[in-house]
């Protein structure tokens, strides 16, 4: 217990005085919000990693889909790798870099705002973001409180309160700067402590052949003791018993990230498009080593017992992963609890300072930005813009505080596993945003009216399933939101009316 209190204790002291030491730069809404746009690419690519994978993947996500896909969940892992990293900056990341710089947008709805020029688009844009991050937040607090109080003994509660504060403090004082340096020492934390604890738990189990040995025995309905179904080695199969389930999991979970307002601003921060290059190089190979190295543990969750069974009946997948752990010496503990607490203070940190700058600049304020090559319609002082300026960055701070404030309503009382938390918010965000903003960095023809339309397809689909009772599998829902997404806008471009041919030219001047 003093190994892992003093380990723990060393880690946020070290989170808080980041925060402390870019206070500085975090007085500009630019510094707040995007790191004064010259971030680069070993920050920037850790920051997209850690914000990418956090409790929700290492408690709920690995453990759920490894009991139901065994060892082929491995390929989320590779999914979230290839398409979540490598392809999704290679796909966004120089388009999204100079457009929005050339547009000055600083957030997702400004984005829509101002390359559909529409400013009700830019409003909707924002509710959509603020309401539905705040489950996927809910669900990375249960995570990381799981896991702490298997940890350390401490009520679940109280874990919850904690980790807000203490993500809430250096986020407040450094912004998005003092984000991007935490989360290169958290992605640290991260790639050491999944390999160590990989190596420990299959060493419970003999070594990696010997428990792959005792997956491939496991009779099909995965009952081990009085099980009446033949053994098929179906658990450590290439694919798994459930080929097409497996399929949307890897869809959800990789593709999303394309969507995703604190994902995608990664790529507004970063310096230039060298560092972009790298930047994808060292993305992808962390996610690899992490995201791979989560499912592939999770892969083992049933040589471990079968989970508790929840009041409703069903099992509760949260809880396999601790279970996997709670047998480990104290320093393996502590290195876990460093490591969920690493993956999850960044993804929260990143939810909460895209969400307070996103309800900031896009509803409180909506500055009205004339386009490159048009005349402004009217300038201020540098007096008048400095007061402005500490105006905005105080309100963010109010609302990074009023947003975990619900988050941890959620949280203290969830609805449901992890996992379903973070499929219906991953599938409104990313049905509604990923084909408008993707095909609007390529493509001339979109029309704001396809934007509303898929607006309405991304968040409808999420709503009225989940009203119904989840008919549809949150999960599948969500990889259906999101690839109908893009003929929902590709129809609707071609039968409504252009945008101004004029100012479309001006906005795609970036890539000349």
């Amino acid at each position: 217990m003093i190994i892992k209190i003093i380990l723990t204790v060393i880690f946020l002291v070290v989170m808080i005085g980041v925060g402390i030491y870019s206070r500085k730069q975090a007085s500009s809404v630019d510094g707040f919000v995007l790191g004064g746009r010259s971030v680069g690419p070993w920050l920037t690519a850790f920051a997209y990693g850690t914000s990418y994978f956090s409790a929700v993947v290492f408690v709920g996500y690995a453990g759920q889909f490894g009991w139901k896909y065994g060892l082929s969940s491995t390929w989320i892992g590779v999914g979230n790798a290839v398409i979540g990293s490598l392809l999704a900056w290679l796909v966004l990341g120089r388009r999204t870099k100079l457009m929005t710089q050339h547009i000055e947008s600083r957030t997702m709805p400004d984005f829509f705002g101002t390359r559909f020029d529409s400013q009700r688009l830019r409003v909707v844009a924002s509710v959509i973001a603020f309401v539905f991050l705040i489950p996927y937040t809910a669900g990375v607090y249960k995570g990381i409180s799981t896991l702490f109080e298997m940890g350390f003994g401490i009520p679940y509660e109280y874990c919850v309160v904690i980790m807000a504060v203490l993500t809430a403090v250096y986020v407040i004082l450094g912004g998005y700067k003092a984000t991007a340096m935490n989360d290169f020492v958290q992605g640290v934390i991260m790639l050491f402590g999944i390999v160590i604890v990989i190596a420990a738990v299959l060493n419970t189990q003999g070594g990696l052949f010997t428990a792959v040995e005792k997956m491939a025995a496991l009779p099909a309905d995965g009952v081990v003791d009085g099980g009446s179904a033949a053994v098929n080695g179906g658990f450590a199969s290439w694919f798994g018993p459930d080929p097409w389930g497996l399929l949307g999991v890897v869809i959800l979970t990789s593709l999303g990230t394309w969507g995703l307002p604190q994902m995608v601003g990664k790529f507004y921060s970063i310096t230039d498009e060298d560092a972009i290059r790298r930047g994808t190089v060292i993305s992808t190979i962390f996610a690899f080593i992490v995201a791979g190295g989560c499912y592939f543990l999770g892969g083992f969750g049933r040589l471990f017992g079968t989970p508790p069974v929840l009041p409703n009946g069903k099992l509760a997948f949260d809880s396999i992963v601790p279970s996997m752990l709670v047998t480990l010496p104290d320093v393996i503990i502590a290195l876990v609890v460093l490591l969920v607490l690493s993956a999850s203070m960044s993804t929260l940190a990143s939810l909460v300072l895209t969400s307070s700058s996103t309800m900031t600049l896009d509803l409180i304020y909506r500055d009205k930005k004339a386009l490159p090559g048009e005349v402004e319609e009217g300038t201020i002082d540098d007096v008048v813009s400095e007061k402005i300026e500490f105006r905005k960055v105080v309100i963010m701070r109010v609302l990074i505080i009023f947003f975990i404030v619900i988050s941890l309503m959620i949280a203290l009382n969830p609805p449901t596993f992890i996992a379903q938390l973070m499929g219906i918010s991953w599938g409104a965000l990313a049905g509604a945003f990923l084909a408008p903003f993707m095909l609007g960095l390529y493509w001339r023809g979109v029309t704001t009216a396809s934007v509303w339309a898929c607006f309405v397809w991304g968040v409808g689909i999420t709503v009225v399933n989940m009203l119904i009772g989840n008919p549809i599998n949150p999960i599948n829902c969500g990889a259906i939101a999101m690839l109908g997404g893009f003929p929902v806008v590709w129809v609707v471009s071609l039968l409504t009316p252009k945008m101004n041919r004029t100012k479309i030219d001006r906005i795609f001047e970036c890539y000349k």
